[in-house]
């Protein structure tokens, strides 16, 4: 019976919540105090109609803060002031998906704040999440969250990667050694579709999913069976489709959160100014415990020490007054140095 762990790592402005299924990371969800409310998965506010495009039967809502939403047209009206839930999170420069539940009044604001990362892990585990050892764990999720390939159990890979159509799976099992080889590839397969549903969760992806098996003559119901049971925790929204005559595999997974890549990475794959600033910070604390009461000199680039600013009085709170961040031209974004003296 697979098992669920639930962390939470508490950084600077930021906390990490991770899931692992079976001791391997299975969701990374990601709240920093700059985010906006209204705009995660959960969240109720009043919003007021911008637009409505009919030809296309949806709706842009404004929200009280950051970009539009986007609900089904129904009878909604320009103007109109309605209550509503974000039921997907904002990605591809797409505002979030919104569930309209009720009329609303007054200015758009927030009604009720999405769910506390305890409560979603809690929900997700069964049981209150850890903290001890969170950081490891967080760090080691959100490395396996931006890789494209992962190795599969017994051998072989398996590379996922988004486009703008689609969320492209790949199985390659070039490695994989015993018995006939239709047994070997009905068998990686099997963990392949088990190990893509607890890769596209971490990864925060959903939509179409095209899965390139491997072998021939395959067994549709026994894929398909797989299928369910491993991408059941999407539910409700799941939909599987027939083994083209190609070997692909077709399903797909309704959107909720934001994808990680988006979250952290900028579009040339990148890390993004907050994420640098964010690494920065956990290599400050971690520095600062093993060396305690030594002073510490950090160099990183113009723009992550300027994003970095803001914390500099919390991480003083609890090192000490014994931290100089510099800027240094020669450092790209994604590089830093830590001196301890």
């Amino acid at each position: 019976m697979s098992r669920r762990q639930g962390f939470i790592d508490e950084g600077f402005g930021e906390r990490r919540g991770v899931v692992l299924l079976d001791g391997k990371p299975e969701r990374l969800v990601i709240e920093r105090d700059d985010d906006f409310a209204c705009q995660r998965l959960g969240a109720r506010s009043a919003a007021r109609v911008r637009t409505v495009e009919r030809g296309q039967g949806i709706a842009f809502l404004h929200l009280p803060e950051g970009p539009d939403g986007v609900a089904p047209v129904g009878r909604l009206a320009e103007g109109q002031t309605v209550e509503v839930e974000v039921v997907a999170e904002a990605r591809d420069n797409k505002g979030p998906s919104l569930k309209v539940t009720g009329a609303g009044e007054g200015e758009p604001r927030l009604l009720a704040g999405a769910p506390s990362l305890n409560d979603r892990l809690r929900g997700w585990t069964g049981r209150p999440p850890e903290f001890q050892g969170a950081r490891d764990v967080a760090d080691q999720a959100e490395e396996a969250a931006l890789a494209v390939r992962h190795t599969l159990p017994g051998g072989g890979l398996i590379s996922i990667e988004p486009t703008r159509a689609l969320v492209a799976v790949d199985v390659d099992i070039a490695d994989r050694r015993g018995g006939d080889a239709k047994r070997l590839a009905k068998s990686a397969n099997l963990i392949a579709i088990a190990e893509a549903a607890r890769l596209i969760r971490l990864k925060g992806l959903g939509g179409a999913v095209v899965i390139d098996l491997v072998g021939k003559g395959h067994d549709g119901p026994a894929m398909s069976t797989a299928a369910k049971a491993a991408f059941a925790a999407d539910e409700p929204g799941l939909s599987i489709g027939p083994i083209s005559r190609f070997g692909l595999f077709e399903l797909t997974v309704p959107h909720r959160f934001a994808p990680l890549a988006s979250r952290l990475l900028e579009a040339d794959g990148s890390p993004s100014v907050p994420t640098m600033t964010h690494r920065l910070a956990r290599a400050i604390e971690r520095e600062a415990r093993s060396q305690p009461g030594d002073r510490i000199a950090v160099r990183c680039a113009a723009d992550v020490a300027l994003a970095f600013a803001p914390h500099m009085r919390a991480i003083t709170a609890l090192i000490g007054e014994r931290l100089s961040v510099i800027a240094d031209p020669a450092l790209t974004r994604s590089e830093f140095t830590i001196a301890s003296q």
